[in-house]
């Protein structure tokens, strides 16, 4: 990997970008960066084009990529978000959503008990299908009569594939979480490639939960989980419960995976945070941490582990934005990482 698209978009997408590139320039010099800074609701707004063909072909000529958040009030319609982030998700097959979700320091857990803090698993989420393809309508909108339908699509290539990537990044356990005994059909399909999978690794410890006992269980004791697999759905949500359990949407990071194709759009999960841009007061270590993530699937490992011991430094320190108890700007608290990176 040499050259990686960015798109900060919109809201504090810029200014935690910017302290992401800054970290990749300083522990990879030699990368170079194609900057889509057009990308974004202003343009929108203007012109209607959310993502133009021409952007698209730029994301798609270089080796990976890195966004910075997309959402912005003034813009009401689903359509420009689903425009950039699901166009590129699709268009790009990047068919697996990577949510790691690791406890940086004891303080930024909001569980009561110390012994089942230290969380350290990841939420392998189908990326492509589901109930977000977009399969359905609705009739007499607006009237009494409304009736909205929204279809789940699963495919026996698009489950299987995600489960070979759970079970390859696992060591110590996979969880399946489905809602089989409401939604039989998919569940049937799902649990089908579950117990396929299981069988090419019978040293590797297996459960399934339905999805609502999950999220009990993940509260009650999150350090029992290690590989969670699940729909696009279902993932979406215990990924933001996993995260909220590891400190937070300040410390989130998330890669869209081709495996196969070896292609890589890492982005943080807190999205545009309006209310904050401009002030100074935006984390940027889930950006920083996205491109940690980028240069894993780029094969550089060690590189990658440079920046999470730097974050990890810096919020032990409390050198670190004030949701993580600190007291540093955005820039200051980029600054930080990257002084960290130095002092190694």
């Amino acid at each position: 990997m040499r050259r990686i698209a960015v798109i900060p978009g919109d809201g504090i997408g810029p200014e935690v970008t910017a302290e992401a590139l800054r970290t990749l320039h300083a522990v990879a010099p030699d990368l170079e960066f194609d900057v889509l800074d057009h990308v974004n609701a202003d343009r929108y707004l203007a012109t209607g084009t959310a993502l133009s063909d021409d952007d698209f072909a730029r994301v798609a000529s270089c080796d990976g990529a890195l966004l910075g958040a997309v959402g912005d009030p003034r813009v009401t319609s689903p359509d420009y978000a689903r425009d950039v982030l699901l166009r590129l998700r699709f268009e790009l097959d990047l068919y697996i959503n990577h949510r790691p979700a690791q406890l940086l320091h004891d303080r930024l857990s909001p569980l009561r008990d110390q012994d089942r803090r230290p969380i350290d698993c990841t939420v392998v989420r189908e990326n492509t299908e589901g109930p977000y393809v977009g399969v359905g309508g609705a009739l007499r909108v607006g009237t009494p009569h409304e009736t909205a339908i929204d279809t789940e699509v699963s495919t026996y290539r698009g489950v299987r594939r995600a489960m070979e990537f759970a079970f390859a990044r696992a060591t110590r356990s996979v969880c399946l979480v489905d809602k089989a005994n409401a939604v039989p059909h998919n569940g049937t399909l799902w649990q089908r490639c579950f117990r396929e999978a299981a069988a090419l690794r019978p040293d590797l410890p297996t459960r399934h939960l339905y999805v609502d006992a999950a999220v009990m269980l993940l509260v009650q004791d999150p350090t029992a989980f290690d590989v969670i697999v699940a729909n696009n759905a279902h993932g979406d949500v215990l990924s933001d419960l996993t995260a909220q359990l590891a400190g937070g949407p300040g410390t989130a990071a998330s890669a869209n995976l081709n495996p196969r194709t070896g292609y890589a759009l890492c982005e943080p999960v807190h999205g545009s945070a309006p209310d904050l841009a401009g002030t100074g007061r935006a984390n940027p270590l889930a950006a920083v941490l996205s491109a940690a993530l980028l240069l894993d699937c780029a094969g550089r490992a060690e590189q990658a582990e440079r920046i999470r011991t730097a974050v990890r430094t810096v919020v032990r320190d409390l050198r670190c934005t004030a949701d993580l108890g600190g007291s540093l700007t955005t820039s200051g608290a980029g600054a930080a990482v990257r002084d960290a990176l130095h002092g190694e």
